[in-house]
């Protein structure tokens, strides 16, 4: 019985890690597109800078750091919300009001979780 257990174990348990790593980074492809798609300009360190150029920098962030990254939310809290040069907080500008970042992308998600 136990070997029956342990095999399904095998079986089932790297495919549903795998599963969980998928879907996270599908959600934060879709975060990194949504904030390429906002129209939003992004203060990075004092600069501000396209959401196409905001949405790159995400991207070279995510594919740099992405094994310190398990869900959306760690990405958002680890990579996408501040400098990891200066430690400056991220601000997502839209429409003339400035947001942290990690409060934009936290509410994005939320929206792509329900769409």
């Amino acid at each position: 019985m136990i070997r029956i257990i342990l095999l399904c174990w095998l079986c089932i348990g790297p495919g549903a890690a795998l599963g969980a790593a998928g879907d996270a980074d599908t959600e934060i492809q879709g975060l990194i597109q949504a904030v390429a798609e906002s129209g939003c300009e992004f203060d990075r360190n004092g600069t501000r800078y396209s959401a196409k150029d905001a949405a790159q920098h995400l991207e070279l962030k995510y594919s740099r750091g992405k094994r310190h990254v398990k869900s959306a939310e760690d990405f958002i809290q680890r990579l996408a919300s501040k400098s990891s040069w200066s430690g400056n907080p991220y601000q997502m500008i839209c429409e003339g009001e400035a947001e942290p970042a990690g409060d934009w992308l936290s509410a994005t998600l939320i929206e792509l979780r329900a769409s």
